[in-house]
């Protein structure tokens, strides 16, 4: 694709979570490296669709830029991905852009990720500290359980892994790969293995680990590649274990 010639989108459109969707077709100038957020910028600069009538300019979420935060998750041509690395060049057109449709719809392109992040602290992925104060060196990791942790530790709570997911919807209580992974990489940690019990017992219960279908649409979106269905496997053998544990008293 040239410098100077027009990319057209078609961008699903909803001013607030009660107001009736919409759809709306923009044309912009295409600039070598364009990717989704940049293309958006240019809508935003002057928010007109593309048969010149002028409209409010779309609303979506954008952090980093750079494939980090996950805050740019949309569907863009029927699949889930960053809008941040969707080079135009790469995409065919019209380019439809969607929000996620497994979280609320705020407005346009926004969804309210809320119960991503109530899953990780229903689990406690977080490694808890004894105060703020130095408590000196910290339990050495072997370089095998820091290449297994680092692969796992690339999660960016991006909600692809949930949006490709048959299991994860408003009438489930399923917590979603990314949650489960979590557990896998705090279990890992020597000081967040004291608190693994913990973590086990969250997922034992209604939406836990046993709510997986063993789809495996989770590993196939997942950006950044982490190994979830291997991580729900180990989770599951780990809750089995646990319980077995608990059943005989250990």
């Amino acid at each position: 694709m040239n410098s100077g010639k027009n990319v057209r989108f078609r961008i699903h459109r909803r001013e607030n979570p009660s107001a009736p969707p919409r759809w709306e077709e923009f044309e912009v100038s295409y600039y070598p490296g364009m990717n989704v957020i940049g293309a958006l910028m240019e809508i935003q600069k002057n928010p007109a669709t593309a048969d010149g009538k002028p409209t409010t300019p779309p609303a979506w979420e954008a952090n980093c830029l750079e494939e980090v935060c996950g805050s740019c998750t949309m569907v863009i041509n029927g699949a889930v991905r960053q809008a941040c690395s969707a080079l135009v060049v790469n995409l065919s057109q019209p380019i439809e852009l969607r929000p996620m449709s497994k979280f609320p719809n705020l407005r346009d392109l926004k969804v309210d990720r809320s119960r991503m992040f109530e899953g990780l602290k229903k689990v406690g992925a977080w490694v808890p500290l004894d105060g703020t104060h130095a408590l000196g060196a910290g339990p050495k990791v072997s370089p095998e359980t820091q290449q297994k942790a680092y692969a796992l530790s690339r999660c960016m709570t991006c909600g692809c892994c949930l949006e490709a997911c048959p299991q994860y919807h408003s009438r489930s209580q399923f917590i979603g790969a990314a949650a489960i992974s979590q557990v896998r990489l705090f279990n890992l940690h020597p000081s967040g293995a004291m608190n693994a019990g913990e973590r086990l017992e969250a997922l034992m219960g209604p939406g836990g680990v046993s709510n997986c279908g063993n789809a495996q649409n989770c590993v196939k979106v997942c950006p950044k590649e982490i190994p979830l269905t291997t991580s729900i496997g180990e989770v599951e053998w780990q809750v089995t274990q646990h319980a077995i544990k608990k059943l005989l008293g250990f």
